[in-house]
């Protein structure tokens, strides 16, 4: 099969490469442009490790061939630090409620995270929980990632009340 010209932008970066328009976007990612956050998991849509932010909604990047990203603005774990490269709110949250244990889940878990808070500033735990119901992790028991959650959204309101 012939190779076609790809072209999108990742985590805020024009990227381009050369792949098979059947490539699935987490190979193209990984194997490609060497952004390695988004995991290989189950490759059937089920665990949510592949889990990136495209055009403004998540999607499982096993389940996207490249040439349906082809111009698309995709966001990966790595595009959700901080412009200074420190982590965000959410990222930082993660850490400091334990929301992780192997961390082989974790990258789409927080960027999971990223668009159900832009999508929800003030969840609920019952909306996290069904939120996140994609995005399966084997070590955690869920509790600790959906206080990170909870408080990432607390602080981010917080900075933006402050601010106004």
């Amino acid at each position: 099969m012939s190779k076609m010209h790809v072209k999108l932008k990742v985590n805020g970066e024009e990227v381009e490469g050369l792949a098979e328009p059947r490539t699935l976007l987490i190979h193209f990612l990984r194997e490609n442009l060497k952004v390695t956050g988004p995991h290989v998991g189950c490759e059937t849509s089920h665990c949510g490790a592949c889990t990136v932010d495209m055009d403004g909604k998540s999607v499982k990047s096993c389940t996207v061939f490249v040439a349906q990203a082809q111009g698309a603005d995709v966001t990966t774990v790595e595009g959700l630090v901080n412009p200074d490269g420190s982590l965000s709110v959410l990222q930082e949250m993660f850490r400091e409620h334990h929301g992780l244990q192997c961390g082989f889940c974790t990258p789409g878990m927080i960027t999971r995270a990223h668009r159900l808070l832009q999508e929800n500033p003030t969840p609920t735990e019952d909306d996290v929980r069904f939120g996140m119901a994609g995005n399966l992790c084997r070590c955690t028991g869920y509790q600790n990632i959906v206080k990170a959650i909870l408080a990432a959204a607390d602080n981010i309101n917080a900075q933006k009340e402050a601010a106004e």
